[in-house]
C-alpha cells in the first residue's frame, strides 16, 4: 500500500463529505491535490495542500477550508493529530497502530510489496545495450545494460507492460569490417600465418573460434575466393556468432531481453520508405539543399538537393538529411524507421538507453518520434562513462578482447550482484567511479555490502538467535503476522517501519522519473535505519530483537525485521541483485 495514495483517498472522501453537507461546493477538482512528507519531519508524517489548491474553486480562504477539513480528518482512527500550518497547509501525524499494522501488510505481500498499478498496463518499449555486434560487450556497455534492465524491472513493478529490446546494428560498414576480420581468422584456422592484424580490422582473440567454425562448416571453399563470393555469408555467420557472444555476456549479468531487432531488416524490407512516406504525409519531408556546416567547410561538402527531415519545424537549428549522395539511406533514416516500427507494434511510449557518445543525436531522434504521431513519446537516457579504479588509483585491467576491457572481465573480478548494484549508485547521466577495492570491502562505505549485510543479519537473527532461544517458536511469515505488534512502540522502531512504508511511493516516483538509482539509494537508507536499531539493541537490552523471557516482544520484533528483509529483497529484485542470507 502506498501510504500517501491511501491518505489522499481519505482526504478526498472527507472533502466529498463536506460537499455533501453543503460546507463546500460540489464538483471540486482534486487533480492538483498532493499528499507528501512534510519538509520538516518534526511537523508530522504527511502534509497536504488540499485547502490551498481548492480555495479559488471554492471561493473561500485556504485556512477556512483547512478549518473544515481538519476535524473531518481527526475523526479517522489512523490519524493521531492534525495541525494547520502557514496559509493553509495541513500536517498530519499517523497513529502508532497504523504503522504497526503495516508490518502484516508487508509480510502478506512478500516480494510483491511495492507493486503498483500506476502504470495501468501501458505498453513501454525499453531498448538498451544495442552494441554493434562486432565483439564482446565492454565495460562501457555494462552500465547501460544494468541501467536499462533495472529500469525495465522498475516499470514492470509499477504496473507497466514492458518489452525489453535490443537493436542489432547489423546494417553498417562495421559489419563488413567484422566479416573481413572473421575471414582473416578463417584463413588462420587453415594454418596460414596471418601476422599482425591489419589496421582497421578487429584484433581480438574472440574471433579465433569464429574462424574455426567457418573452417568446419565451409572447409576450404573460400580460401582463394574473391571477397564478393564470401562477404555476405560471413557477414551473417559472424554477426550471429557475435550475438551469441553478447547474449552470453548479458546472461552473466542476469539480463534476458525478449526482442532482438535486426536493423538489416529495415533495409531489406520497405520499412524505411514507409516511415518516410508517413512523415511526408505529415509535412515533415521535402527535397532541399542544406546550408554548409558552420565554421570550416569540409573539403568534400557540396551543395546538392537531398531528401530532408524538417527538424526546424520542431525547434531545431537545421534540417537533417535522410539519403546519402549514392542514394543509400542515412543512419538517421534507419533510426526513424526503427521507431516507426516500434510505434506500429503498439509502443507509444519508448525509452532508449544510449552511451554518452550518442548524446548529440537525442534531440533529432525525439523530434522524429514526435513527428510520427501526436501520442508517441521517446525518452532517451544517456549513461555516462565508467572510470575504473583500485584503491583510489586508476586501474588497468588486462584487455582480453584485444583492445578493450570486457563486461565479463568486470563480472569475473567482483561478481554479478556487486557489478549491478554499484552501476546503480549514481544517476545515469553522472560519471561513475568503479573502485575494485571499495566495492568488495566490508564497510558502510560500500553500499552493496551494507545492504546485503542488513538482509543477512536479519536471517542470522531468525535462523540462529531466535531458534536457539525459542526453538518451538513459529517464525513463518504467516505466524509472524499474528504477533502483538502494539509492542513495537519505541520511536526507533516506528521510524524503521515508516522507512519500509516509503517503498511503494519510491517505486512509483522512480518509475515516473525513469530513475532506478533511487531504489539503490532507498535500500541504503533502509539498511542504515536497520543497522542503527541493531546498534541501539547492543546498548539497550530492551530493544534487542530476541529477548530472553519475553516471547511476545521477540515475536513482534522478528515480524518487524522480517518485514525489513522482505522490503530489501523486493528492492533488490528491481535492481536484479540476489539478496543473501549469510555473508561469505
Amino acid at each position: 500500500m502506498n501510504v500517501f495514495t491511501h491518505f489522499r483517498g481519505v482526504i478526498e472522501a472527507a472533502l466529498d463529505g463536506l460537499s455533501a453537507s453543503g460546507d463546500l461546493p460540489d464538483g471540486l477538482d482534486y487533480k492538483n491535490l498532493t499528499v507528501e512528507p512534510p519538509r520538516d519531519a518534526s511537523h508530522g508524517d504527511l502534509a497536504t495542500n488540499a485547502a490551498m489548491v481548492l480555495a479559488k474553486q471554492a471561493k473561500s480562504n485556504p485556512r477556512a477550508i483547512a478549518g473544515l477539513l481538519a476535524p473531518a480528518l481527526e475523526a479517522n482512527a489512523d490519524i493521531a493529530s492534525v495541525e494547520i500550518a502557514g496559509p493553509g497547509f495541513i500536517n498530519m501525524r499517523l497513529s502508532p497502530s497504523f504503522w504497526q499494522n503495516q508490518i502484516s501488510t508487508i509480510l502478506g505481500a512478500g516480494l510483491g510489496y511495492g507493486d503498483s498499478s500506476v502504470g495501468a498496463k501501458e505498453k513501454v518499449n525499453v531498448e538498451y545495450v544495442s552494441a554493434n555486434p562486432t565483439g564482446p560487450l565492454h565495460v562501457g556497455h555494462t552500465r547501460g545494460a544494468v541501467f536499462g534492465d533495472a529500469l525495465a524491472n522498475l516499470l514492470s513493478k509499477a504496473g507497466f507492460d514492458v518489452c525489453k529490446e535490443y537493436l542489432i546494428n547489423d546494417a553498417g560498414g562495421q559489419i563488413d569490417t567484422l566479416a573481413q576480420s572473421a575471414y582473416l581468422r578463417y584463413r588462420e584456422a587453415h594454418g596460414e600465418d596471418i601476422g599482425q592484424i591489419p589496421e582497421g580490422l578487429y584484433p581480438g582473440d574472440y574471433l579465433v573460434p569464429v574462424g574455426q567454425m567457418l573452417k568446419e562448416k565451409y572447409g576450404d571453399k573460400w580460401l582463394d575466393a574473391d571477397e564478393s563470393a564470401w562477404l555476405q555469408t560471413i557477414r551473417l555467420e559472424a554477426t550471429d556468432a557475435m550475438m551469441d557472444l553478447i547474449r552470453a555476456d548479458l546472461e552473466t549479468l542476469g539480463i534476458e531481453q525478449e526482442v532482438f531487432f535486426s536493423e538489416r531488416t529495415l533495409h531489406e524490407t520497405n520499412r524505411i520508405d514507409e516511415a518516410i512516406e508517413d512523415l511526408r504525409g505529415r509535412g515533415f519531408i521535402y527535397r532541399g539543399v542544406l546550408e554548409p556546416p558552420k565554421g570550416k567547410k569540409p573539403d568534400d561538402w557540396e551543395a546538392r538537393e537531398q531528401t530532408l527531415f524538417k527538424a526546424t519545424e520542431l525547434g531545431e537549428e537545421k534540417d537533417h538529411a535522410l539519403q546519402k549522395a549514392n542514394g543509400d539511406y542515412t543512419y538517421f533514416a534507419a533510426d526513424i524507421a526503427y521507431h516507426f516500427d516500434k510505434y506500429q507494434r503498439g509502443f507509444h511510449s519508448m525509452i532508449d538507453v544510449w552511451g554518452a557518445d550518442h548524446a548529440g543525436h537525442v534531440k533529432r531522434t525525439q523530434n522524429a518520434v514526435k513527428a510520427l504521431a501526436d501520442d508517441a513519446h521517446l525518452d532517451v537516457k544517456i549513461c555516462q562513462l565508467v572510470r575504473l579504479f583500485k584503491d583510489g588509483e586508476p586501474f588497468k585491467m588486462s584487455k582480453r578482447a584485444g583492445n578493450f576491457i570486457t563486461l565479463r572481465d568486470v563480472v569475473d573480478e567482483v561478481g554479478r550482484d556487486v557489478t549491478r548494484f554499484i552501476m546503480l549508485t549514481r544517476k545515469n547521466d553522472a560519471p561513475l567511479d568503479f573502485d575494485f577495492g571499495k566495492v568488495t570491502e566490508q564497510s558502510k562505505d560500500n553500499p552493496v555490502f551494507y545492504v546485503q549485510y542488513a538482509h543477512a543479519r536479519i536471517f542470522s537473527v531468525l535462523n540462529n538467535r531466535a531458534k536457539e532461544m525459542y526453538p518451538e517458536l513459529n517464525i513463518s511469515d504467516e505466524a509472524l503476522q499474528e504477533a502483538d505488534l502494539s509492542i513495537l512502540s519505541d520511536e526507533s522502531e516506528i521510524a524503521l517501519i515508516q522507512q519500509c512504508c516509503a517503498f511503494p511511493r519510491i517505486i512509483e516516483a522512480a518509475a515516473e522519473a525513469h530513475e532506478p538509482h533511487r531504489i539503490a539509494f532507498f535500500l541504503y537508507d533502509l539498511a542504515s535505519e536497520f543497522h542503527s536499531l541493531w546498534n541501539k539493541g547492543n546498548e539497550k537490552a530492551n530493544l534487542r530483537f530476541v529477548i530472553e523471557g519475553d516471547e511476545a516482544a521477540t515475536k513482534a520484533r522478528l515480524a518487524m525485521i522480517r518485514a525489513v528483509a522482505s522490503v530489501i529483497a523486493s528492492g533488490l529484485s528491481v535492481l536484479g541483485v540476489t539478496p543473501v542470507e549469510e555473508m561469505r
